[in-house]
């Protein structure tokens, strides 16, 4: 008696989306926000500095290997969720990625603030990334079809 449930899997989807929260990343810790973001953490720019030389392509890689299980698991979340809400394309991804950023990321990120010290401006910009990743992300595999 076996349920399983054979759930279609586009891999270059899925790395493509995994590069995609690289590259928000590294547009929204950057350019866009890493100045504030900097601030927020309490470091200097040396800090930061010494932090890019140490490690980087170790943490990148990780970071990486994580979107990649992220955008594999939301691959099979929008699957279950297209077929759930009749819809297909943008509108499916924008979905999937935003209700589980509101019901999953949201929620847990919170703890930095309530039992870290961590500000709530570092919170809503920590969380604004991951919000557009998993749009992006969403998007990407409700697309690529």
């Amino acid at each position: 008696m076996d349920n399983a449930v054979m759930v279609p899997v586009n891999y270059m989807a899925v790395v493509f989306a995994a590069i995609s929260s690289l590259v928000v990343g590294f547009l929204w810790y950057g350019p866009l926000f890493g100045k504030m973001w900097i601030k927020e953490m309490g470091w200097s720019k040396a800090d930061v500095a010494a932090g890019m030389k140490k490690n980087m392509a170790k943490s990148y890689g990780i970071m990486f290997v994580g979107s990649l299980l992220m955008a594999f698991i939301m691959s099979h979340v929008l699957t279950f969720a297209s077929a759930y809400l009749h819809e297909s394309g943008l509108s499916a991804g924008l979905q999937t990625g935003f209700w589980n950023w509101l019901g999953f990321v949201a929620p847990i990120t919170l703890s930095s603030v309530l039992f870290e010290g961590k500000s709530v401006r570092l919170w809503l910009l920590n969380n604004g990334y991951n919000l557009i990743t998993f749009l992006v992300m969403g998007s990407i595999l409700a697309l690529w079809v």
